[in-house]
């Protein structure tokens, strides 16, 4: 091989001999280490990580307490399958996963590996607890790469390429867009003529739906449109089943996205931030809905494996003792308003959205209609790369920029991060 190759350069050579090109990584780039809200790859540069695992890491790469508590359980017991034997701290994580989802109520939880198998339970335990076979997502949301995930993800490319027949009772409703014109009545009266024309409501399971839209584009549910949507629910006997992968655990400025229209879901699925990097995932939810599946109907090998059961104890620690929501709503205010004063130097900017430090820019071409600009949007993303930002795309024409930053990210490095976003803007415009 080339030995005047970077080491980055002879590891992606590698990497294209043999890693198949479905699983994109989206820059080339290979990491040596990180910590907090920095990474450093094989070739010592540095980048502000505002990706942060896709909204995996909040608080921050190898937090030291994670650390500790992940090196402490790894010589305790590092897998024995709860399914086998059961161990104390996968019972912590799920009791104090119910109270932060379900205050007094009576709550119960089941932890997985990943999001995607939270949101297939979730989907298991809603028939199972109502006999019915429907569920509704909405367009433009992300629900997983299984089959069933892809199903009720309401984007078709690249997620679905030619993997179908797709599971069978899945309908998609209009997810509220106030940038594009559609309001929360707009799709209010879109669900209620999906119920007349396409599915009728007593034949529905549950309705999923994401607080803030993540890969769909960084929308925000507005409080009227949940609300409407828990009272629909009710009244027709529907699992309401809020999707907080993304949004959780402090992304929006609250615990989780739901809180901020004041609904109470049936069932909440986590995953990504709990766990501060390790895989951990969960469907919380009321206990009698939870209880509906009888034994061995829910479970996975390494759902709640003990190592990880730990990060997320540290994790939850974290944000009671460090007040990390208060951190990141700081955090939000200093970075949206940034960007509203980049939007101001740069039009090309169409929107600046977001909920607490889950902030987004939509790229738009120069025309009347505001045109999605997926090129212009991966134009900016390199140029920050280059300038020593990581940042992502994302929404459902790959045309908006979205940050994920560390709760635990500083606000020097918020200063910097802008600076390299605005050299990347004005390349790219």
């Amino acid at each position: 091989m080339n030995s005047a190759l970077t080491e980055n350069q002879r590891l992606l050579a590698l990497r294209e001999q043999h890693v198949p090109r479905g699983i994109a990584t989206a820059h080339p780039v290979v990491a040596a280490r990180a910590q907090g809200a920095e990474l450093w790859d094989v070739d010592g540069k540095r980048y502000l990580d505002f990706v942060g695992g896709i909204g995996v890491l909040n608080v921050g790469h190898n937090h030291p307490k994670v650390v500790e508590a992940v090196r402490r359980q790894v010589g305790e017991i590092s897998h024995a399958s709860f399914q086998v034997v059961a161990y104390e701290n996968y019972i912590q994580v799920a009791a104090r996963l119910n109270k932060l989802v379900g205050g007094d109520a009576h709550y119960k939880s089941v932890l997985f590996t990943s999001g995607a198998e939270a949101v297939e339970n979730a989907v298991k335990i809603a028939r199972g607890y109502t006999n019915r076979t429907a569920v509704i997502s909405f367009r433009g949301g992300f629900h997983g790469r299984t089959l069933l995930g892809v199903t009720l993800t309401g984007m078709s490319q690249p997620y679905k390429q030619n993997f179908g027949p797709f599971p069978a009772e899945i309908y998609h409703a209009t997810y509220p867009n106030a940038y594009r014109g559609v309001s929360s009545d707009d799709a209010l009266a879109e669900l209620d003529e999906l119920f007349a024309t396409d599915v009728a409501p007593d034949r529905v399971a549950a309705i999923i739906i994401e607080p803030v839209q993540g890969d769909g584009g960084f929308l925000a549910a507005p409080r009227e449109f949940l609300q409407a949507l828990r009272a629909r629910c009710t009244q027709h006997g529907i699992v309401l089943i809020l999707d907080e992968i993304q949004a959780g655990f402090g992304r929006t400025g609250t615990m989780f996205g739901f809180q901020h229209a004041d609904i109470q879901p049936d069932l909440v699925t986590v995953a990504k931030s709990l766990a501060g990097g390790m895989p951990l995932s969960g469907v919380v939810g009321r206990a009698e809905i939870m209880d509906a599946p009888t034994p061995g109907g829910l479970g996975g090998t390494y759902g709640g494996n003990a190592v990880a059961c730990a990060a997320a104890l540290a994790v939850l620690d974290l944000f009671e003792e460090q007040d990390l929501l208060a951190q990141g709503e700081t955090l939000a205010t200093q970075l949206h308003d940034e960007l509203l004063a980049l939007q101001k130097r740069y039009p090309r900017i169409g929107d600046v959205r977001g909920l607490g430090f889950m902030q987004a820019i939509e790229m738009v071409a120069d025309d009347a209609a505001h045109s999605p600009d997926a090129a212009l949007a991966q134009k900016v993303i390199d140029e920050a790369r280059q300038a020593g930002l990581l940042v992502i795309k994302c929404g459902v024409h790959r045309n908006v920029v979205r940050f994920l930053a560390p709760l635990v990210t500083t606000p020097e490095q918020v200063a910097e991060a802008l600076q390299m976003l605005e050299k990347a803007l004005a390349a790219a415009c």
